[in-house]
């Protein structure tokens, strides 16, 4: 293809990106792609135009989003703007002073430092983490600090390619509406890079200080004196949790664990998995094969910037990994059983299995259920634990009001430790959870789609043709998460309320271009059988996933 460029106005505002661009790689890239299209390559100026297809939103994760050159791209750019952002609003609202944290992506230093010295020239105290480290520290050191706001970059488990851009305020807790749409704004009126004032030094680099803290705090989880005698294998999947897992582990009594050592060094290309996320298919395997060849009791992995925690466990037909529901019960009742004096409320998020409230109502204790993310478990008035079946658990909100991978690993070998010390195992005590409360058989089906349209198109369905019946049980409810339900804020999902207690959620991914479902049966566990209700539960779980997959219009 030759001749002129289709789009003028769009190779005018990607050269003056290329002159407004602090980073020479994001320069000479944009460059590149720009003296192709003027050329001619078709190619190139499709790539051009969805690089500067909008700005890379800022919502309440923050912004997280592929590397590159371009407005839609995380780069240095963006990143001063963000920070600029951030500055006015913390300004206007009182606010003087922030911590930044950062994991071992691709330029995450570089980003860490961006935010460091916008921050200080807008006149905002900043101090920053001396060396990559999970977010959990990073969400840790805002209280003990006192400070109004923190930063952590990070992609979390998302593609090497990526990273983002993670914002707390000084409660602690990650932004929620309306903040997050006025530091949007604030962003949005940030003029050119190439005129904001940015300084040379000025911010505080943290010593060990603020780790030996969190270290100190995260050993509290486990009670002293009790048993420690486990065998772990870990892995922190290429990122920043190793070190930080060992030493609290160490701390809190525990032996060393066996790391997976192809994955235990920090490595921003993520070289043994396809998706750093102990969710994806394949991402275990190497744990699961030492786990195999050490005679574990427990596998526990982290995320690449350790906020999750996944967890296997050697059953009667082998070793698997656990689901987020069912870790979540087991942490739950462990933690209430522990302490049956303390009050307190569970929280969980809305497509999290509904066995938490029936642990909550059993022993005493309020419960509380949530839009998906931390952002909401966090807040929760008398939080005493938070999880949402994604891996994500809070089991100590006085000191993190986040989900952390770090302090979960603790909790969960002092649960294998004690379970160990009786001549029992985590299935033994998944076993008592469903002979308690009936069996909460839960699943996901989720679908990646290239066109976001796809999303649109496949809710418009459900919406307008509701099905009358599921898995073969009867839709009593179909709820419509837009219009606010249950005291909720309003959200893009439908919830469906089947006969039996069984549920099926459909919502968009926040995070990813996905579609997912969620499905739950409830059975009890009648004349002591639970393989039989076992048996009926994975059956009708079964024939939900797939006629929601037919009611979407998607592949199962």
């Amino acid at each position: 293809m030759n001749g002129p460029p289709a789009d003028p106005d769009l190779l005018g505002r990607a050269q003056a990106w290329i002159a407004d661009d602090p980073d020479a790689e994001t320069r000479a890239e944009l460059a590149h792609l720009v003296a192709r299209a003027e050329a001619g390559d078709a190619v190139a100026l499709a790539d051009i135009a969805e690089r500067f297809s909008g700005p890379l939103e800022f919502g309440t994760a923050g912004m997280r989003g592929e590397m590159g050159a371009g407005p839609h791209r995380m780069n240095r750019v963006v990143v001063q703007r963000a920070a600029a952002g951030l500055a006015a609003y913390l300004r206007a609202h009182g606010g003087a002073s922030v911590v930044v944290g950062y994991d071992a992506r691709h330029k995450s230093d570089v980003f860490a430092r961006d935010t460091c010295a916008v921050m200080t020239a807008a006149g905002i105290a900043a101090s920053v983490l001396d060396h990559p480290l999970p977010t959990p520290v990073l969400a840790y050191a805002i209280r003990p600090l006192g400070c109004d706001a923190g930063v952590v970059v990070t992609a979390s488990h998302n593609p090497p390619a990526d990273n983002g851009y993670k914002v707390y305020l000084g409660d602690g807790s990650q932004i929620v509406p309306p903040a997050d749409a006025d530091i949007s704004a604030a962003i949005a009126a940030v003029g050119p890079v190439a005129s904001l004032p940015r300084a040379d030094d000025g911010w505080v680099t943290l010593g060990d200080e603020v780790l030996d803290g969190y270290l100190d705090r995260v050993a509290e989880v486990a009670v002293p004196g009790g048993p420690r005698d486990v065998r772990v294998v870990y892995t922190p999947m290429h990122g920043v949790g190793g070190d930080v897992v060992l030493a609290a582990l160490a701390r809190a009594g525990f032996p060393a664990p066996d790391v997976v050592s192809q994955q235990a060094e920090p490595d921003p290309d993520f070289p043994t998995v396809a998706f750093p996320n102990p969710e994806e298919p394949g991402a275990m395997d190497l744990a699961l094969a030492l786990a195999a060849e050490r005679d574990a009791d427990l596998i526990v992995a982290n995320d690449p910037d350790a906020d999750r925690c996944a967890v296997g466990a050697p059953f009667p037909d082998g070793w698997r990994m656990l689901r987020g529901d069912e870790l979540g019960g087991l942490l739950a009742e462990h933690l209430v059983r522990r302490d049956p004096s303390r009050g307190g409320v569970l929280a969980c998020s809305i497509v999290s299995s509904s066995l938490l409230a029936r642990i909550a109502e059993r022993h005493g204790l309020g419960f509380a259920e949530t839009l998906t993310g931390f952002k909401w478990i966090s807040r929760v008035d008398g939080l005493r634990f938070g999880y949402e079946e994604a891996l994500g658990y809070c089991v100590d909100p006085d000191a993190v009001r986040d989900k952390d991978g770090i302090a979960t690993t603790v909790l969960v070998a002092e649960l294998a430790a004690r379970l160990k010390a009786e001549g029992r195992t985590l299935a033994d005590a998944l076993d008592d959870l469903a002979r308690t409360y009936g069996v909460h058989a839960t699943d996901q089906l989720s679908v990646r789609v290239e066109d976001l349209g796809e999303i649109a198109i496949a809710m418009a369905r459900l919406r307008s043709a509701p099905p009358a019946a599921l898995g073969g049980r009867p839709v009593e409810e179909l709820q419509d998460l837009e219009d606010g339900v249950d005291g909720l804020p309003p959200t893009d999902g439908l919830r469906c309320r089947l006969s039996d207690d069984a549920r099926v959620i459909v919502r968009p991914s926040g995070t990813e271009p996905k579609l997912k479902a969620y499905l739950e049966v409830v059975e009890p566990v009648t004349g002591g059988d639970l393989p039989a209700a076992r048996a009926r539960a994975a059956q009708v779980l079964a024939a939900l996933r797939r006629d929601v997959a037919a009611a979407l219009g998607l592949p199962d």
